[in-house]
Formats: C-alpha cells, structure tokens, sequence
C-alpha cells in the first residue's frame, strides 16, 4: 500500500514536471515573439522619426533661406534710401553754403559802408561839438553866467514849477479819495467806537498809605529806623514819611513793587506788630496776593475778549498791565479797548476778526516788562509774541502800531488806528503840568520855524494847532504842502499821546472907508 502511494506520488511529480516544462517553453517562445515584434516595430517608428526630422530640418532651412533673402532685399532698399537722403542733404548743404557766401559778402559791403557813415558821423559830431562850445562861450559872453549859475536857475524855475504842480496834484488826490473813502472811514470808526460804548475812568497809581495815627509812623520807622530800612530793602520802594499828617507816601518807578509795599504796609498797619519778621512775612504774602491778582487779571481780560489759544505766560504778562498806566490811562483796560475796536473795523472790512482782536489785546505787551528789561515796550512786546509763537501778523502790529516798522497786513494798520482812537479820548491820558506846557511851546515853536507863518496858536489842550500864514508869500496851492511838512516835523521831533490836528489858514483882508 505504502509503495502505491510512492508510485502514485511520483507519478503526480513527473506530470507536473512535464506540464510545467511545456507551459515554460511555450512562454519562452512567446516572449521571443514579442521581443522580435518590439523590435521591428522599434526599427519602423524610427525609421518614421528620422524621417520626419529630415522632412522639418529642409522645411526650416528653406524658411530660414527665404528669411534671409527678404531681409537682405530690405536692407539693400534701406541703404537706397539713405543714400537718397545724404544726397538730397548733400546738395541742400551746398545750396546753403553758396547763400552764406552771398550773405558774408553783402555784410562785408554793409560793414564798409557802416564804417564810411561811422566816420563821417564823427567828423558831424565833432564838428557840432565845437559849435555848440562856441555856442555856449557865445552864450556866457552874453548873459554873464556860468554853466553851472545858468542850471541852477533853471532846476530853481523847474523846482518852484514843479513844486506847484505837485501842490495842485496833491490836492486833487486827496479830494477825490476823501470823496470815496471819507465818509467810509468814519462810518467804520463811529460805528466801531459805538458798539463799544463803555464808560472809561482815568486810572491814578495808588502812592499814599493812609494811617490810623500819628503814632504809627514811628512804628513804621521802628528803632533806629530797622522797620522802614528792612520794608525798603524787601520791596525796593522809598517810604516818604513827612509832616503830611496820618499817611505814608511811596515812591518808585515799578508799579508792581509799590501795589507790594502798599499791600504790605497796609496789613501790618491792620496787624499791629511791626518788626522784621513780621515785616519779611508780610511782604511776600503780598507779592503772593499781587501775582495772584495780576493771573486773574489776565484771565479775566482774555475771557472778556474771547480771546483763546494764548501762551500761559503771556495771560501772565496781560495781567502785569493792571499795574501799568501810560499818561493815566490804564495799559490794561486801553489794551482791551484796543482789542474790541480793532475787532468791530475788521468785522466791517470782513478781515479775521479773531486775528485782530488777538493783535490789539496783545499790542502793548511789552510795557508788561519794560520797566525791567532795556528797550522799547514796542521791541520787548514783539520779542515775546515771537519767543511765544505768535502769527506774523500779530508781530507786525505790535512793531507798526507807533510807525516805527512798515505796515504788513491792514490788521496792523487797524490796530494803529484803534490805539489812537483809545488813546485820544477825552479824558482817556493826562500829563503834569510842566511836561503839558513844555509840548505846547515845542508844538508852537516847531509850527513857527517854518517861512511864511506869522502866528501860531495851539488850541483844544494841545490835540490841534492853528497856523496863520502870510497871504503874499505862501500861495493857495502851496497850503496843502505847507501843512504836510508842519506835521512831519512834529511827528518827527516831538512825542505826544494820541495825535495832533494842523490846521492851516490864510486869508486876505481888504478895508476901505465911505466919506
């Protein structure tokens, strides 16, 4: 049994040895087939490629032939037409040259013929240059004078010629402008200065400190006169202390320092105790209370205005102007005055309302600090707008507002004009007497200093001068001129607040009698 199954086994083996063996040579030659048939398919799509490359390679050369030649025509009818061309240039050259060549010689002819003419005009000229010398010896023999007495009689002739003329031009001018602008003008400042309408009352500076008694002037003294040295010292104010019964009299230039000792004396006269101490302590709470007063000042008047966008330090210096009197009036109120008139003429003439009231509060700045510092109020004043970044504008006014500086901007020439008008009101500045009486004579002696015045009389407190000409030696036409000059040597020689009107008169008086 055990063999049967071995030959059984064996059997199975050799069969599937034989069926493997055919099944692997039949795939032999199969795969043989295949490779043959790749093969000659392989040789075919060659063969086709190499073709078909031989095919394109002819085709891209005769394109490339063709290419050539096209380009080698254009370039050949290019070359034609540029030798067309530098021809054509050629003879228009050559036309050219043979016109500049006609063109010199015809300059050269022109400039011989110039030179004869040149000459021949030399020889004219001298010739008439001696006859003309022999004219003017001719001419001297006769009348007698030189050629310099003979010019100046004439530039006298056409001077006096000239200066009537001018005289009559003049006064043409100024009555067609009054025509036109007069009545404008006075409509905007009356209608400013109405709109303004506020009550005004001279300032006067505070210089006497009333006292309870007799006794306490030797209080104030103190003991070998301690108390009144240490006050002076402290405050930088003399203390006048005289017969002038129950009162003390301050003296000094700063206004601020006399505001401190008149506070400081008055609260130790209040206080009682009078000694050094008590004197130190009194003193700077004072000087605390006047620059409190003079911050709220400022403040106040830059709300009062409207005025807004202001450098702290400049409120500061606004409200230093509640101290500062300019020939009695107050700086600090004119200045506010300043400010809404030169705002109601810029609202008229459609100006930058805000901008000239800004220019107007500020115009008089420096006379915040002009008692501390050298220079004009008007160079401190626009020294600080500067340092404080104030518009140009502004500056401008500050500097133009006395005429010291050109006029920029027609906000400044309004700010001028409201600081006159402010300054010129009945009342607005006084001036002692002496001071007072010596502008007077100067106004008259400076009117009297001219030819052709015969008597001068300074009326209205001195704000107008009357001018009485002689009728046969200053003309109708030359009045105009006359009073022009009157006032520019008062403006130039003479300092005065507000402004002075001149007022020339001539007139001729005939007088016979009946028999």
């Amino acid at each position: 049994m055990l063999l049967g199954f071995v030959l059984g086994a064996m059997l199975l083996f050799w069969l599937t040895s034989s069926y493997y063996k055919k099944g692997l040579d039949k795939g032999r030659r199969e795969l043989e087939q295949d490779r043959v048939r790749f093969r000659e398919e392989s040789e075919k799509t060659l063969a086709a490629n190499e073709k078909a490359a031989e095919n394109r390679k002819r085709e891209l050369l005769l394109q490339a032939k063709e290419e050539v030649h096209k380009a080698k025509l254009d370039l050949d009818q290019s070359v034609r037409d540029r030798r067309a061309e530098l021809s054509k240039d050629f003879n228009r050259m050559e036309q050219r040259e043979e016109q500049l060549g006609r063109k010199l010689s015809a300059v050269e002819r022109r400039e011989k013929e110039l030179d004869g003419r040149a000459r021949s005009l030399e020889d004219r000229e001298l010739s008439v240059k001696q006859a003309e010398e022999e004219k003017q010896a001719e001419l001297e023999r006769i009348s007698g004078l030189s050629p310099q007495e003979a010019q100046k009689q004439v530039l006298d002739q056409a001077r006096l010629e000239y200066r009537h003329d001018m005289a009559i031009m003049l006064r043409q001018m100024e009555e067609e402008a009054k025509e036109t602008a007069d009545a404008r003008a006075k409509e905007i400042i009356v209608g400013s200065i109405q709109r303004y309408a506020s009550d005004y009352v001279s300032d006067a500076t505070v210089s006497v400190v009333n006292l309870p008694n007799e006794e306490m002037k030797g209080r104030i003294i103190g003991r070998e006169g301690r108390n009144i040295r240490t006050l002076e010292n402290l405050t930088g104010v003399d203390l006048i202390i005289d017969d002038t019964p129950e009162a003390v009299i301050l003296s000094s230039f700063d206004p601020i320092r006399r505001e401190i000792a008149r506070l400081a004396i008055e609260k130790l006269v209040f206080d009682g105790r009078i000694h050094p101490a008590r004197i130190e302590e009194m003193v700077e709470k004072a000087r605390r209370e006047v620059d409190q007063t003079m911050k709220e000042a400022g403040e106040q008047a830059v709300f009062e205005t409207g005025v807004v966008g202001l450098h702290p330090e400049i409120v500061k210096l606004l409200g230093r102007m509640k101290y500062r009197t300019s020939y009695g009036q107050n700086v600090l109120q004119h200045s506010i005055e300043v400010c809404w008139l030169t705002g109601a003429m810029a609202a008229e003439l459609g100006l930058d309302v805000a901008l000239a009231k800004r220019a107007g509060l500020l115009h008089d700045l420096g006379k915040s600090i002009d008692f501390e510092l050298e220079g004009s109020h008007i160079e401190l004043g626009a020294d600080m707008a500067r340092k404080y970044h104030e518009q140009e504008i502004v500056v401008n006014a500050i500097e133009s507002h006395h005429g010291d500086v050109e006029v920029i901007h027609p906000i400044a020439a309004l700010v001028a004009a409201a600081d006159a008008i402010s300054a010129a009101r009945p009342g607005a500045r006084r001036e002692n007497v002496e001071t007072y009486i010596k502008r007077i004579e100067k106004l008259e002696e400076i009117a009297s200093s001219f030819t052709g015045v015969e008597k001068v009389y300074a009326v209205q407190a001195g704000r107008e001068i009357r001018v009485m000409v002689k009728p046969d030696v200053v003309k109708d036409d030359e009045m105009i001129l006359k009073a022009h000059e009157v006032s520019k040597k008062i403006e130039d020689e003479l300092s005065y607040p507000g402004q002075i009107k001149v007022q020339m008169i001539r007139e001729s008086r005939v007088v016979d009698y009946a028999k």
